[in-house]
């Protein structure tokens, strides 16, 4: 069975849809469920800069032609320097299939070519198992535990952060010859 073609693509108007669906279904998102937001708030970003800000954007995971999910990165500081952080949601139907790490592994590597951010950093849930795995894959390093970091479903919770710096190793076996910005 032959991997599947992932692409990194701009936010189109049709894919407003998805991210409605995101502020909107209960657990669609999984452990990142924060509650009902804005369903017309995609719309008003999109009209503005088309998800890609100056200091936080939004791209589409496309899989075979197929819009399976989204990424985002936004500028975080420390002092006077800048790094990225980013996130992933995809879509149930297209998790578990190897698609994230590899969609975050292209992410870094988009970023790292056309920024000249030496970090990029991700945050995870404790009990999300196969983020922290899929994050290892694409190159990331778990740095440690941030205490009572979010409020989720009433009350504080820890999160774990993941960082891969500019020089570090790319991830072995990535497919880039078929992975695509």
């Amino acid at each position: 069975m032959s991997a599947p073609d992932i692409r990194l693509r701009p936010v189109a108007e049709d894919d407003l849809v998805m991210f409605r669906r995101f502020a909107t279904e209960p657990g669609l998102i999984g452990l990142d469920w924060t509650g009902f937001r804005d369903a017309q708030a995609p719309a008003r970003r999109y009209a503005t800069d088309g998800y890609l800000g100056e200091d936080d954007s939004r791209i589409i995971v496309e899989v075979d032609g197929t819009a399976a999910g989204f990424m985002s990165w936004s500028a975080q500081g420390f002092g006077v320097s800048r790094y990225w952080e980013i996130g992933i949601a995809l879509l149930p139907d297209w998790r578990g299939r190897g698609i994230g790490w590899r969609a975050q592994a292209m992410l870094c590597d988009y970023l790292f070519t056309h920024t000249p951010a030496e970090r990029i950093q991700a945050a995870t849930h404790p009990e999300n198992i196969a983020e922290q795995k899929s994050l290892v894959k694409a190159g990331f390093t778990l740095e440690g535990v941030m205490r009572a970091v979010e409020f989720r479903a009433g009350r504080w919770r820890d999160g774990w952060m993941y960082s891969r710096l500019r020089n570090d190793p790319p991830p072995p076996g990535r497919g880039a010859d078929r992975d695509r910005v």
